[in-house]
Order: structure tokens, then C-alpha cells, then sequence
């Protein structure tokens, strides 16, 4: 991870600023669409700050820079940022928001500007009244980026991929019946319409998937819903033949991608209707949805803002969705249970030389075998020693770090397939672990097993079961810097929204359902020395209980990830005799899925073998 020199394109940028009387320019992260991970042309912050994570925001004055980003990436932000920049920490103590840093600079009665399409309207507003009550004019929106100007012609190209069908055997539902439920949801709310701008959403909604952002089969696009209407804003040369008839057949029309907002105010006036005595209908927007959309939607009398109804059903999955989870994660167990047995062979038996890439490289090699097979889910985390306790870490082809086999290897991957997302991480140690290792390993472990056990009444909030995955690391006085789970697509984004389980403050609003699929991941990181992970997916469930207090059906996780997990670093002497039983189970479970598989593979089948025996 090297250090961008920043301060030529800091110069030309506050130069754009002055011209304009702009004071204070905030970049976000994120592109238009409220994307987490985004296209190149769409890089803006990293750009200019030259930090690649995939969470923060840059704030530049005229005469300071600051980045402000998660725990998760404290540890590579202070790697990546030269010295123009102030790095915020966002959740320590005495360590301001953004926003807040921000508002107190506005002080004085300086512009503070931002490109309305990057910002979400809710977010746009309260960073607003912050500002004037810091003393600040006042938050601009300002078209076109000042960011992109400075890129000039060295900005990547927008992306322009196919767009393919994903066939109902995959989806479980067509689009009919999708937005007929969407249309349910506009009756109840008295609605005009509902304006979908989340790119997953969209993906879902009318069964297609793409590629215009890497490892996220999703296309740019928006869409329009009424009561007797539906409208997708795409390119239309980017849609094949058989995506035509489709949407044709579910009485979809389509207009160009930028076309929404130059159909925005005739959009909105159509809910003002003809009968003036009536109540106006709104139209629904996610609370995702960009400055720039709602206010070319008419702003506040035309447009409300509400959780997106399309993004809490695409959490529920159905049920042909969740046993294409079953099944693409026993074919990516395999994958990943060839590729550890052959890296530990390479390493030990074989005194190999390999580096994080190569490693990489042969596990997206072995992905690839696996049927239905599209691509990975991100780029691999594969990591040695001291990189594996950078939380996102992402090795750099011809300057990473050979894999030490007296070190741990961290290993956070996963693929796209046709019939489901999956995403796994295991820390290994092929060597002999140092007593700090096996103690973290295990009370990370111990997390795991917690949460995976959990049964909670139905309403319960990932926010109030991330304390399951800590409790034994804050006995011991650790913990670690990031959720302890997210939401996770069926053949869409890896990283996926509304639910998940931590402390940010959505998982508080929204409750876990039957149908849900996420991570649980608990870590512990010791900088500079080693990190340590262990992530399985896991779908929610409703589960038989003695009792049924308060006449609610209780619910508790299943776990689908097929993976062993490593031996070497299990202190069994913290391990109760119900956690044994758990590892037992599990690895009888890992065995069944996928020992046949490696019948002729010795090698493999005799790692499967001893990393599954009982404990």
C-alpha cells in the first residue's frame, strides 16, 4: 500500500474552488447510485486522497484536507495518506464526525459545496442545518464534480457492459410478481409511485444482472414504479434480445439511463393529479436516494423519503434463493478446502515460494472449476503476518508480501454464481503459533459458535445480537473494529443492505426476518504483528422452542459455509464441551458436503480428513 503524492491535485482543486467561492468541498465515497463499492470513473475520493478503502469521506478547505473513515481502515489510511491529510478515526472518543469537522470549519460564514449526486438527501439535509448552526452560508449543491474536472482525461470511462436475464430457476420469482408486491406497498402508503436509484435494487427487481462495477453483477440504471406503470432508465444497447421480450412481457418500457431526471418534474407532477380537493401523492424514495433526485423530484411537497420496500424484500430470500445458497456454498467449500490443502503443501512439504497474489490467483484458478461459476464477490483478501491485520487488505501484484508459513495467513474471499453470493474467511497457521495467536483464535472462534447458536424472538435487531460474537474477547479485554455481520445477495452484491449485525445505527431499526442471509465474522487484529478472522454465511430461520412467550415464532441461524476450520490455532482448553460438539457437528456436516468430491485427489481428501476429525 503505497502513499500518493496528493498536493499538485490538491492545488488544482482548491484553485477550481476559489473560483467558484466555495470554502469547503466534500467528496464522498460513493457514486450516484449510493454504491458501497463503485466503477473506476467513480474513484473521486480515492483520487484525490489517494486512500482506496472502500468507506470514508474527504473534506477539502483551502488550506486543509481531511479523510475521515472506519476502524476498519484506520490501519491502512495512516499507510495510504501523505502528509496534506488529517486523518478522522470515526467512532473513537473526541474524534469528530465529518460532518461535524466539517460544520465547525464552515464557521464564519463559509460555502460549503458538494456534488448533489453523491450525497443522500437525509444526509444532505442535516449536514445543512449543522452548517448554519456553526455559522456556516450554508451547504451549496453544486453541479458538476470539481473532482472530475482535476482528473481530466486520465478519468476512467463510464462502463458500458451487456446486461444478461437471470432465469426464475435462479431469481425464484418474476418480475410480475415483484412489482406487484411493490404495488401492494404503494397502495398502503398512499403513494404515487416509488423511484428505485440503488443499483442491486433495480438488479433485482426485473431479474437482470451485469457488470458495470467489478465483482457486483450490477448495471447503471434507474427505475421508475406506479400503479400501472413500470419504466427502467438504462442504455438500452447494453440489454440483449432475450432481456428485451422480458421486459416487454412484464409490461416494462424503457427509456435512456439520464433520462429520469429530464422526466423528474413531469414524474412528479403526475402525482399532484387532476382533483385539486384531494390529498397530493408523493413519490417514495429511498432514504438512499441522492440529493440531486430528490430535488429535481420537486423536493419535499413531491417526494418523500422512506426505506426502500424493494431493498427489505430483496432481503428475504425465497426459497429457491436460499438452496441456491446451500448449494453454490458446498461447491465454494470445495474450492477453498482444495485450495488450502495445496497451499499448505506448497508451503511445507514442498518449501515453495509464493506470495499473497499467487495465492490468490490459484484460489480463483480452483473457483472457476465450480459450476455456474461468474466471477468473484470482491477482490481477495489474501494476507500474511502483519497484513492480515489490516481489515480490508488488498495485496498489489508485484508488490505484496511472501506468505510466511511461521505466520498467520488470513484468507477473506468469495465468488459470484448464478445461483448465489458467497463470502468466507479462515485464518490458518501453518507453522507454530505463538500462545497470543491460538488464545485469539479461539475466543474468536468461541464468538462464532455464540452467534451461530443464537435463538431470539422474532423483531430481534442485529444490533442487539453483536454482543453474542464479542463477549469472550471483551473478557478478555479485546475486540475489534468492524460489524460482526452484513446482509448478503443472491447473485448480487456481497455487501447488502438493510440488515446485518453491529452497531451502526440501521441495525437497530431493522429487525432480522426468516429468509435473511448474513455474515458472521468476529476478528481480533494486533497491528503490526497478525490478524485473525472467521467468517461463515448464515440464513435466518424459524426454529421450535419449548415456549412461545408472548405468542411469537423465534428464530436462530443455519450455517452454509463448507469449510473447515484450523486446528492448529484451537486452544481446546477454552472450548466447553457444547462448543466441541458444535465443531464436531460441523466438521461431520463439511464432510458429508464435500468429501466425495476429492475421491481423486489424495492430497486434498487427506487434509479434508485430518482438518475434520474430532475433537
Amino acid at each position: 500500500m503505497e502513499t500518493v503524492n496528493t498536493t499538485e491535485r490538491l492545488a488544482a482543486l482548491r484553485a477550481l474552488m476559489r473560483e467558484r467561492n466555495i470554502d469547503i468541498y466534500v467528496i464522498p465515497s460513493e457514486d450516484s447510485h449510493a454504491s458501497e463499492y463503485i466503477a473506476a470513473c467513480d474513484g473521486r475520493r480515492e483520487f484525490i486522497s489517494g486512500f482506496s478503502g472502500s468507506a470514508g469521506t474527504a473534506i477539502v478547505t483551502l488550506d486543509k484536507a481531511a479523510l475521515a473513515t472506519d476502524g476498519r481502515y484506520f490501519n491502512q489510511a495512516s499507510k495510504q495518506l501523505d502528509q496534506n491529510w488529517l486523518l478522522l478515526k470515526t467512532g473513537l472518543a473526541d474524534v469528530p464526525t465529518w460532518q461535524d469537522w466539517t460544520a465547525d470549519e464552515s464557521a464564519g460564514g463559509k460555502t460549503v459545496a458538494v456534488d448533489p449526486t453523491l450525497l443522500s438527501s437525509p444526509i444532505a439535509d442535516k449536514l445543512g442545518e449543522s452548517i448554519k448552526k456553526n455559522g456556516g452560508a450554508g451547504l451549496e449543491a453544486l453541479h458538476g464534480n470539481l473532482v472530475d474536472i482535476v482528473w481530466g482525461s486520465d478519468r476512467p470511462p463510464t462502463p458500458n457492459q451487456p446486461v444478461v436475464l437471470l432465469p426464475t430457476k435462479y431469481s425464484g420469482s418474476d418480475t410480475a410478481t415483484k412489482l406487484a408486491e411493490l404495488r401492494k406497498e404503494l397502495e398502503k402508503k398512499k403513494a404515487a409511485g416509488f423511484v428505485v436509484s440503488v443499483l442491486d435494487e433495480v438488479a433485482w427487481l426485473f431479474n437482470l444482472r451485469g457488470s458495470d462495477i467489478p465483482y457486483n453483477p450490477v448495471f447503471f440504471s434507474y427505475a421508475v414504479v406506479t400503479h400501472d406503470s413500470a419504466t427502467l432508465y438504462i442504455d438500452s444497447s447494453k440489454l440483449s434480445p432475450e432481456c428485451h421480450t422480458y421486459l416487454a412481457n412484464n409490461q416494462v418500457s424503457i427509456e435512456p439511463y439520464g433520462g429520469l431526471f429530464e422526466d423528474a418534474k413531469a414524474i412528479a407532477a403526475k402525482a399532484e393529479g387532476d382533483d385539486a380537493s384531494q390529498p397530493r401523492k408523493k413519490y417514495l424514495i429511498s432514504t438512499k436516494a441522492s440529493w440531486a433526485l430528490k430535488l429535481a423530484l420537486g423536493g419535499e411537497k413531491l417526494a418523500e423519503e422512506i426505506r426502500s420496500p424493494v431493498g427489505d424484500a430483496k432481503a428475504v430470500k425465497n426459497g429457491t434463493e436460499l438452496e441456491g445458497m446451500r448449494n453454490c456454498h458446498i461447491r465454494d467449500g470445495a474450492a477453498l478446502i482444495e485450495f488450502f490443502a495445496w497451499l499448505e503443501d506448497q508451503l511445507i512439504t514442498k518449501k515453495a515460494v509464493l506470495d499473497e497474489v499467487q495465492a490468490a490467483d490459484k484460489l480463483e484458478e480452483l473457483r472457476k472449476k465450480q459450476k455456474d461459476f461468474v466471477g468473484l464477490s470482491f477482490s481477495t483478501i489474501s494476507s500474511t503476518g502483519a497484513n492480515a491485520a489490516v481489515i480490508h487488505y488488498e495485496p498489489e501484484r508485484g508488490n505484496c508480501s511472501v506468505i510466511d508459513p511461521e505466520a498467520v495467513y488470513l484468507c477473506d474471499s468469495g465468488a459470484q454464481y448464478l445461483d448465489g453470493t458467497t463470502d468466507t474467511t479462515r485464518t490458518l497457521h501453518f507453522g507454530t503459533p505463538t500462545p497470543a495467536e491460538k488464545q485469539a483464535y479461539t475466543l474468536v472462534l468461541k464468538g462464532n459458535i455464540a452467534l451461530d447458536q443464537a435463538i431470539f424472538p422474532k423483531g430481534t435487531t442485529g444490533f442487539a445480537l453483536d454482543s453474542l460474537a464479542r463477549q469472550f474477547l471483551w473478557k478478555a479485554g479485546l475486540d475489534y473494529r468492524h460489524g460482526t455481520g452484513h446482509g448478503v445477495g443472491s447473485y448480487l452484491n456481497v455487501h447488502e443492505g438493510p440488515i446485518g449485525i453491529g452497531t451502526r445505527k440501521q441495525y437497530i431499526d431493522v429487525a432480522l426476518s426468516a429468509g435473511n442471509v448474513l455474515s458472521n465474522e468476529p476478528g481480533y487484529y494486533e497491528d503490526g504483528s497478525y490478524g485473525i478472522r472467521i467468517e461463515n454465511i448464515v440464513m435466518v430461520r424459524e426454529v421450535k422452542t419449548e415456549h412461545s412467550f408472548g405468542e411469537k415464532p423465534y428464530l436462530g441461524f443455519q450455517h452454509v459455509t463448507m469449510v473447515p476450520y484450523c486446528r492448529n490455532l484451537i486452544d481446546t482448553s477454552l472450548l466447553t464441551a457444547d462448543e466441541k460438539k458444535w465443531l464436531n457437528d460441523s466438521n461431520k456436516e463439511i464432510l458429508a458436503n464435500t468429501e466425495t468430491v476429492f475421491k481423486d485427489d489424495p492430497l486434498t481428501h487427506s487434509w479434508l480428513i485430518r482438518e475434520t476429525q474430532p475433537f
